[in-house]
């Protein structure tokens, strides 16, 4: 499935408060290599170089209430179901926080939290043939976990990972749209999830999702969570646009192009 869709979303930065925990959660328990480590930062990867995971610490950063604006979750993509029942099979044994499991259609995906409560879901895709061509792109239906969780044996993260997509508590709809339909170039795949909105490159059912469950309300300054992320636009879109921009959630993104 990797090879179907480029990958898009590069890089992603945190900001924690305990980042001797969340070294044992990103590093220990899901298997994500080092690339830099120091006392207030860490720098982890996949073997592939997919992706980058920045974690910042700030000790008196306050925790982000949940739910506001910002970081809905972030999706690491699995190759198959198999890895997937195998990370999760891992995370379960370890009692992290769990919030549920869904079938979109396009994929299968579990939801956890990390231990500063950041949204993080694994998930794997269904063949793009077997995506739904009648109705919308991708919906919310009970997954079977005990079936896709049979005889799973409990594994890090495989080298192939990548980051899937981004989720975002945003202020208005039609603002996220603006941004990352019009501004950024992405194709809408889905205006019909309530209180949502889904955009994508490459024909991929979303990149970014964008919901206004939060209801406007927003985090302390300085608070924990998501501050930037890298996409790859591309290039015919990304000559049009500056390399820092902010996005409706007030998220710093840094644009990048293939090979950069």
């Amino acid at each position: 499935m990797h090879a179907t869709f480029p990958s898009r979303i590069r890089a992603l930065t945190l900001r924690v408060r305990d980042l001797s925990t969340q070294r044992v959660f990103y590093h220990e328990l899901l298997g994500l290599p080092l690339q830099e480590s120091g006392t207030d930062r860490l720098v982890l990867a996949p073997e592939s170089g997919a992706f980058t995971l920045e974690l910042i610490a700030d000790p008196s950063a306050p925790l982000r209430p949940w739910p506001t604006i910002g970081l809905y979750h972030f999706a690491l993509l699995l190759p198959d179901r198999t890895a997937l029942a195998a990370v999760a099979a891992r995370l379960l044994a370890r009692n992290v926080f769990f919030e549920g499991a869904a079938d979109h259609a396009v994929s299968e995906a579990l939801y956890f939290r990390d231990p500063e409560g950041n949204g993080l879901e694994l998930y794997a895709d269904r063949p793009p043939e077997l995506w739904p061509r009648r109705g919308p792109l991708m919906v919310t239906e009970p997954l079977d976990l005990e079936a896709l969780l049979r005889g799973a044996r409990p594994a890090p993260l495989p080298p192939d990972v990548r980051i899937g997509h981004l989720h975002l508590h945003v202020p208005d709809l039609d603002e996220a749209e603006r941004f990352f339909a019009g501004r950024l170039g992405m194709t809408v795949t889905l205006r019909t999830y309530p209180g949502a909105r889904f955009f994508a490159y490459d024909g991929y059912h979303h990149h970014i999702g964008a919901n206004i469950w939060a209801r406007g309300r927003r985090a302390p300054d300085h608070a924990t969570g998501l501050l930037a992320y890298a996409l790859q636009v591309p290039e015919e879109i990304a000559c049009t646009l500056p390399p820092t921009l902010q996005d409706p959630a007030g998220v710093t993104v840094y644009v990048r192009t293939a090979g950069a």
